[in-house]
């Protein structure tokens, strides 16, 4: 154990998350410090009496920043030399410094308040949508390109890059299926649309084309993004039946038999509406925000008697399912 871990090693629970808060805090403010002495040192250009052609690289070899790092306090702290408010939300802790880079090209004296309050506590991919509603980009058009082979021939060979746009609002981030993707492209173009990049198997090519041709009749173009829709509809379809119990005629309710740990798809149906599809753990500052890894979690445990009723069912994500049986079994034990 480091020295480190041993200097709060002694501390409670409560006073390791104040220690710990009160560090974030200290961070934000030292972050705001360090952009402010930036924009004076870039005012005075001291980085060229020191040696260094620019202010970029001053910070990463005087001051050994990586270069992400680099980069994203140099445009924060530039953005701020006109929009001082920005100082003043990083030190809150209202944007951090991505959130700061995106946004920093469309800031304006008229709307740069706004822009900040609509950005406050949002995720990279909510403040990239805001982006593209503050700068609206055209449609790209559909394509497919086969990839050069690679030096080291994966498992699945001539692998296709699919670019398309979809209408669909809220799309979820795709992950490559395959290890050579560099990395999965999802851009915001405009509020309700974006862009979509990923790269697919020689079989999963073969597949598209195969629908291509047998479903002329009913997309004539072709186009990849209408076939991605209709896919991700079905696909959908059936998570949402096998996990939600969701159907358009549910049948009649059926009662719950004691002495089983099934859960009938009407309590499914109910708890996942109930719950809104998300963890409804609530800790101490507020409901998990989880939408993924979802699983139906008995308030009191079926191995102490806990009915498969709407009552005694909440859906949790994974890590709070098991961080509960933890606190039950582990103080029963």
């Amino acid at each position: 154990m480091t020295s480190t871990n041993q200097s709060f090693a002694h501390l409670s629970d409560d006073e390791l998350l104040a220690t710990v808060k009160r560090l974030a805090m200290s961070e934000r403010r030292a972050t705001a410090a360090l952009l402010r002495s930036l924009i004076e040192l870039d005012v005075r250009r001291l980085y060229l009496g020191e040696g260094y052609s620019s202010l970029f690289t001053y910070c990463t070899q005087a001051l050994h920043l990586a270069e992400g790092a680099a980069y994203n306090r140099i445009e924060a702290a530039r953005a701020a030399q006109r929009f001082p408010a920005i100082l003043t939300a990083l030190e809150d802790g209202a944007v951090t410094l991505t959130t700061v880079r995106l946004v920093a090209p469309h800031l304006t004296m008229a709307n740069h308040k706004d822009v900040l309050a609509r950005a406050r506590h949002k995720g990279k991919r909510e403040v990239e949508a805001l982006v593209a509603s503050l700068r609206p980009l055209p449609s790209v058009p559909s394509t497919i390109r086969k990839l050069p082979k690679p030096r080291q021939v994966p498992t699945d060979t001539n692998p296709v890059v699919l670019t398309s746009t979809t209408a669909a609002p809220g799309l979820p981030v795709m992950r490559p299926a395959i290890r050579m993707a560099s990395r999965p492209l999802e851009t915001p173009l405009a509020p309700e649309r974006y862009k979509l990049q990923i790269t697919i198997s020689s079989e999963t090519h073969a597949k598209l084309r195969r629908v291509q041709e047998l479903g002329r009749h009913v997309i004539p173009s072709g186009d990849p993004a209408e076939i991605f829709d209709r896919a991700l509809t079905l696909l959908l379809q059936d998570l949402e039946r096998r996990r939600c119990a969701a159907v358009t005629f549910p049948r009649a309710t059926s009662t719950t038999e004691g002495g089983t740990r099934h859960i009938p798809a009407p309590v499914k149906r109910e708890v996942w509406r109930r719950d809104e599809g998300r963890c409804a753990y609530i800790g101490r500052e507020g409901r998990c925000t989880e939408r993924g890894f979802l699983e139906y979690h008995h308030v009191q445990p079926y191995a102490v008697g806990g009915a498969a009723t709407t009552a005694n069912i909440e859906l949790r994500c994974r890590a709070h399912n098991a961080y509960e049986a933890s606190l039950f079994f582990g103080v029963r034990m």
